[in-house]
């Protein structure tokens, strides 16, 4: 129609969208990294796209629904300051917490969207930043809810972790995945230990605790660039992803229980002979707990309920808090984080003989949705416990030597027990690079032993001493989360490309698992 119109000298203008067309100004590609098109149809008022343009601004939609939450937070205060006073004024504990998350949200989002690392690393930041500047403040009153957040926040991890394995992978990869997620960790976990014993003077139960927190991969940090990479399809061919997805679970659950097991036993009043006992009793308690929690979730409520999403979600969500605070309470603390990976795991095995897939399903949706909330409360109230005129110089520098020597024992343990994977050397390597970030699990651990300090809990040394050395173990925590992380992403974006093989696009839907493992935590 086009032509004839022009054919009968009638001129065609065509109009366009500039916010359609693409820009190299840097300005605008980071406008629309930030502000990202909604394709579904929305409405909008007529004066809305000439006031505030697009990608300059955000759509009418993200604006309104971005209202509507800051609504929500001044309705929430309005009710809390109503009944609550004072601890929610300006000048207020509870505030100043909330603000201190929000920051950090909203800190961590920006940090994503300018560098694509992980938003973590900025949540983590901006507590020690609000530590330090005397923007927060955290006393003995609000203590407790601050452990009780992070023990949520523990709970959502590994209960994810649990439903991301995938039993079918499990099985046709087990000695693959145990290869890479337990000797890698053995081995740092062993070298973290001795070099903090001699480097930083720690008592030898303080510095397995400290090797066996340090020695977790990280899934947050690991997870989305591998993503990226198996989207571009590397490595998909011999189902890399996939395997490593799957080790790090299995690394993350045997680093909590151990760490669990060994600060039990540090502060536990009970004679030696009780503690060998109990440890490898809590192990088989929590396990066996797990799986036949996860096994009733399975049955109850009824796979057909009008409401079997939310109330499988709250079945395991509690479950898994009940395992963890009651395990604390009797003093096996061992138990807990094994039941909640097991009450996982098991629920996503029998959920997809009823057709959930596996980490897909709606449950693991809503325990992502959950993460996005409690993902900047433990970044960044781990980050606000770190004082750094507090710090003893000696303790960040012998601590980085130990850090960084140990990731490349690490490495180097990782490119020596791949052999018998089927993979080459390239792969191994990136193996070795992938298995460096770590994050997650050591900011939910970090502060655990000084919380016991606090709270009056002693292993029977000197009460200086036993605060210096909770203290170094949390300063350790975070240092490691700053170095590792931005590294591990770093490394893994650049060298995946480099290391890995890539299966064309049309071919990478039929090599990659039916069902892959992911624990995007």
């Amino acid at each position: 129609m086009e032509q004839n119109l022009q054919q009968t000298g009638v001129r065609v203008y065509t109009f366009v969208d500039e916010a359609e067309q693409p820009s190299t100004k840097w300005w605008h590609k980071f406008c629309l990294r930030c502000h990202e098109r909604d394709s579904t149809p929305s409405w909008q008022p007529s004066w809305w796209a000439r006031t505030f343009p697009f990608p300059l601004f955000p759509t009418y939609r993200q604006s309104a629904q971005r209202l509507c939450i800051l609504m929500f937070f001044f309705l929430i205060w309005g009710i809390a300051y109503v009944e609550l006073g004072d601890a929610v004024a300006a000048n207020g504990e509870l505030l100043s917490m909330t603000i201190l998350v929000i920051s950090a949200y909203l800190i961590g989002w920006l940090w994503l969207k300018i560098t694509t690392l992980p938003a973590l690393i900025a949540m983590l930041v901006t507590g020690i930043a609000f530590q330090n500047l005397n923007l927060v403040h955290m006393t003995n009153e609000y203590r407790k809810l601050n452990q009780d957040l992070r023990k949520v926040a523990l709970v959502i991890i590994l209960m994810r972790a649990g439903l991301g394995l995938n039993a079918n992978i499990l099985k046709k990869h087990y000695v693959a995945v145990l290869q890479l997620g337990l000797i890698p960790w053995l081995v740092e976990n062993f070298a973290i230990a001795i070099l903090s014993h001699y480097l930083l003077g720690l008592p030898w139960m303080w510095s397995f605790l400290l090797g066996s927190m340090i020695a977790s991969v990280s899934p947050a940090v690991v997870v989305p660039c591998l993503f990226r990479l198996r989207d571009a399809g590397y490595g998909v061919a011999k189902g890399i992803p996939t395997l490593l997805l799957a080790a790090a679970a299995i690394d993350d659950s045997i680093s909590v229980a151990v760490f669990a097991i060994i600060l039990n036993a540090l502060f536990s009043t009970g004679s030696a002979t009780y503690n060998i006992i109990v440890g490898p009793l809590s192990i088989i308690a929590g396990i066996g707990f797990g799986a036949l929690w996860g096994t009733i979730a399975s049955i109850i409520p009824e796979k057909g309920d009008t409401y079997v999403v939310p109330l499988r979600f709250l079945f395991l969500f509690f479950g898994g808090l009940f395992a963890l605070f009651i395990s604390s309470l009797i003093g096996w603390s061992g138990a807990g984080p094994l039941a909640i990976v097991s009450s996982g795991f098991t629920a996503a095995y029998f959920w997809e003989k009823q057709g959930w897939v596996v980490n897909k399903n709606p449950v693991s949706n809503i325990f992502r949705i959950l993460w996005i909330f409690f993902e900047p409360i433990l970044f960044a109230f781990t980050g606000a416990q770190i004082t750094i005129s507090a710090l003893d110089p000696d303790i960040i520098k012998m601590g980085a030597i130990c850090l960084i020597a140990c990731l490349l024992i690490r490495m180097v343990a990782t490119f020596l027990v791949s052999f018998g994977c089927g993979l080459n050397n390239k792969e191994k390597l990136f193996i070795g690079v992938t298995w460096l970030a770590k994050a997650t699990v050591q900011a939910a651990l970090g502060p655990a032993a000084l919380d016991l300090v606090n709270n009056g809990q002693t292993t029977g040394l000197p009460p200086l001493d036993e605060e210096k050395f909770a203290k170094t173990i949390l300063a350790m925590s975070v240092l490691s989360v700053v170095l590792s992380a931005p590294l591990g992403a770093i490394l893994i974006v650049i060298t995946g490309p480099r290391l890995l093989s890539r299966t064309p696009a049309s071919k990478t839907p039929n090599e990659v698992e039916p069902n892959t493992t992911s624990i995007a935590l």
